[in-house]
């Protein structure tokens, strides 16, 4: 009986967390889309592997990684394909400090932030449909341990008080 309770419980735990998963990925989407964050429209400003994004909207976890990787470009080619942390380390010449390389550091920073919040999004729809992934599984696994569990109790047999009640009853089968 233990084991039928246990499944009807993650039978009925399945659902909770499908429910939980589909709510934070409208969630994601609907900050996402708040953020009117969009690709740009002319094509040559995007590497091949993001042309088909071309004037679309970031309104996804997936959308929101492709961005990340525009951005990703964008301050390669700003910074010579080089990091903030390696910029910062850069020295300055003459002592000095070189306004190209304060303004590729600026660029570094805003857009690897930018990326990391973006990434953020992604893996966070990624968890998401694990969240769902999950809850179809405890669901299904719960509904098996529930219909084993129930079809495992001993049959009730009521037995007769007496002789003839079970004459009659034997009788009655007939």
């Amino acid at each position: 009986m233990l084991m039928a309770v246990v499944g009807v419980v993650m039978a009925g735990a399945g659902p909770v967390l499908m429910l939980q998963g589909a709510q934070e990925q409208a969630t994601i989407k609907h900050e996402l889309a708040a953020q009117k964050i969009a690709f740009p429209s002319d094509t040559a400003q995007l590497p091949d592997a993001l042309k088909r994004y071309a004037g679309e909207k970031v309104t996804s976890g997936s959308d929101a990684k492709a961005y990340a990787d525009l951005i990703s470009a964008q301050v390669a080619q700003v910074t010579g394909g080089k990091t903030f942390a390696e910029l910062s380390a850069q020295p300055a010449a003459g002592g000095r400090t070189d306004e190209k390389l304060v303004q590729a550091q600026q660029a570094a920073l805003a857009g690897e932030s930018m990326r990391a919040s973006l990434l953020s999004s992604y893996h966070a729809e990624q968890v998401t449909w694990l969240v769902i992934g999950l809850g179809v599984l405890l669901m299904a696994v719960g509904a098996v341990f529930a219909v084993t569990g129930f079809s495992m109790r001993e049959p009730r047999i009521k037995v007769p008080d007496s002789p003839e009640a079970l004459e009659t009853l034997h009788l009655r089968l007939r």
